[in-house]
C-alpha cells in the first residue's frame, strides 16, 4: 500500500486506542515497542510494529524516530485563548494575601480583563491569540479549546467569536470555540446578577445563533458555558442560561466547583453537558452524578497551582466513582497564565497522584472527548487525523516526571510537519 510518511523504530508508539478511558480504566496506553504509523493525507492509514509496517508499505517519505517516544498531539480542553493586557498587578496581590474572589469585588479579576478586551481590536485579539497558540503548539498542544468570556456584552464576545473562527482558518492548529457568556456579571450590571442573566438569554444568545449562521462557514456551533460559582452565577441562574441555550441548539459545558459547590458538577450531567470544568470543592453526590453520565470530568492543575492553593481536584475519588477525567491548561491572564500542557502533566502526577500514563491519557483521548471529538482524534488509529508528537525521550513516565522544559522533537498536524525542534 502507498502511503504518503512513515515514522518508524519508536521506542515506545503510544495509540491510546480504544476510545474515553473512564475511571480505573485511565492510563491505557496501547503501547507498541519499536512502533511506526503511517500517514497518507491528513489521517492515520495504518499503526503496528515497525518491522511489519516497514515489509508491508510503500512509502512516498520516512522518518526514523531513531528510539524516540511517539503519541498522540496533546488536546487542551479548557482555555481563555482570547483576551487583551495582563494581570501582573494582580500577581503581587495575591502573593500579598489577597483571595482571588476580593480582587473580583473590587473591580479587578476577570473584569479587569474584561475592560482591556473591550478596547482592543479585532486585529489585536488575533495577534495575542495567534501569540500563544505558536507556543502551544511548540510545546506539543495540537488542538485547543477557545473560550469567550472576557467582553460580557454582546459586540465584544462576538469580536472574541470573529478572533477564533479567523485563528481557526489560520491553523495549523485546530480550534473548538466556547461562548463564556456567563463568566461573570459586568459592572453595568453590578448587583443585578439576575439582570444580566435575562440580558444573555434574550439578547445575545439569539444574535450570537443568528450571526453564526451566517459567518461561520457551516461550522457546528459553539459550546455555551457558565461560571456556575460563588461571586459568580448561582445554580439557578447557571440552569437558566445553560437551558435556554440547549433550546437553540447549543451544546453544553460547565465551569463548577473551583472554590464552592453549589451543585453546578450535578447539573451538568443532569443537562448532558460535554464536560464540566475545575472540579476542587466537588462532594461525592456530585462524583456520583458524574460517573453515571457522559459528562466529562476536567481538572485543571495549573490554576489552584497559580493561586498558590493547597486544594486540587480530588482526581482519585472522581476516577474511583467511574467518572471520566481529563487534563487542561486553562489558560488565562489571572490565574493560569501558561500554555504547557507538559507542566500540567507534571502538576497533574503531583498534585492528583495520577501516574504519567494516566496523565498522559487524560491529555489525550479523554480531553478530546472533552469537547466531543474523541471520534476523530486524541488517539493513533487508522482513519483518525494524524496529530501526532516524537518526543525526545525515550519512555513514556519522562512525561510528568521531568518538568520546566520542553520535550518536542517534532508535531505533525494532519499529517503535515509543523514543528521540528531537532
Amino acid at each position: 500500500m502507498r502511503v504518503d510518511l512513515l515514522i518508524h523504530s519508536a521506542s515506545q508508539l503510544l495509540t491510546l486506542a480504544g476510545g474515553p478511558q473512564p475511571g480505573e480504566r485511565l492510563g491505557q496506553l496501547g503501547l507498541i515497542e519499536d512502533g511506526a504509523v503511517a500517514i497518507d493525507g491528513e489521517r492515520i492509514a495504518a499503526v503496528g510494529p515497525s518491522r511489519q509496517l516497514i515489509a508491508s508499505l510503500d512509502p512516498a517519505a520516512t522518518l526514523d524516530a531513531d528510539g524516540q517516544l511517539v503519541m498522540p498531539g496533546f488536546i487542551d480542553p479548557h482555555t481563555h485563548l482570547v483576551w487583551a493586557g495582563d494581570r501582573a498587578h494582580e500577581f503581587e496581590q495575591r502573593i500579598a494575601g489577597v483571595p482571588y474572589l476580593e480582587i473580583l469585588k473590587q473591580g479587578g479579576g476577570i473584569l479587569h480583563t474584561v475592560e482591556r478586551t473591550r478596547q482592543a481590536s479585532l486585529e489585536q485579539l488575533v495577534i495575542a491569540g495567534r501569540d500563544r497558540l505558536r507556543r502551544m503548539l511548540a510545546l506539543g498542544t495540537t488542538t485547543v479549546e477557545a473560550k469567550t468570556g472576557y467582553g460580557l456584552d454582546t459586540e465584544t464576545e462576538l469580536r472574541m467569536l470573529q478572533a477564533i473562527l479567523r485563528l481557526d482558518d489560520e491553523g495549523p492548529w485546530d480550534l473548538a470555540p466556547t461562548l463564556l457568556a456567563g463568566h461573570a456579571v459586568p459592572a453595568e450590571f453590578s448587583g443585578d446578577p439576575d439582570g444580566y442573566v435575562e440580558m444573555v438569554v434574550n439578547q445575545m444568545l439569539p444574535a450570537v445563533h443568528a450571526w453564526w449562521a451566517e459567518h461561520a462557514g457551516g461550522r457546528s456551533l459553539p459550546f455555551v458555558d457558565v461560571f456556575c460559582e460563588e461571586g459568580a452565577f448561582d445554580l439557578a441562574q447557571s440552569e437558566r442560561l445553560l437551558r435556554a441555550a440547549a433550546e437553540l441548539g447549543f451544546p453544553l459545558k460547565v465551569h463548577a466547583d473551583e472554590f464552592e459547590a453549589l451543585g453546578g458538577s450535578s447539573l451538568a450531567a443532569r443537562l448532558g453537558a460535554v464536560s464540566v470544568d475545575h472540579l476542587v470543592a466537588t462532594t461525592e453526590t456530585d462524583m456520583q452524578a458524574l460517573a453515571q453520565s457522559e459528562t466529562v470530568a476536567v481538572s485543571l492543575p495549573a490554576t489552584p497551582f497559580g493561586l498558590g492553593l493547597a486544594a486540587y481536584t480530588p482526581a482519585r475519588r472522581l476516577l474511583a466513582a467511574g467518572a471520566t477525567l481529563a487534563l487542561a491548561t486553562d489558560l488565562n491572564p489571572g490565574t493560569a497564565p501558561g500554555e504547557s500542557m507538559q507542566l500540567v502533566l507534571a502538576l497533574a502526577c503531583r498534585q492528583l497522584k495520577l501516574t504519567p500514563a494516566e496523565a498522559i491519557a487524560a491529555a489525550t483521548i479523554n480531553a478530546a472527548a472533552a469537547i466531543g471529538l474523541a471520534a476523530d482524534r486524541g488517539s493513533l488509529e487508522v482513519g483518525k487525523l494524524a496529530d501526532l508528537l516524537v518526543l525526545q525521550v525515550s519512555d513514556y513516565r519522562q512525561l510528568g516526571y521531568r518538568f520546566g522544559g520542553n520535550l518536542v522533537r517534532q508535531v505533525y498536524k494532519r499529517g503535515q510537519l509543523v514543528v521540528d525542534r531537532t
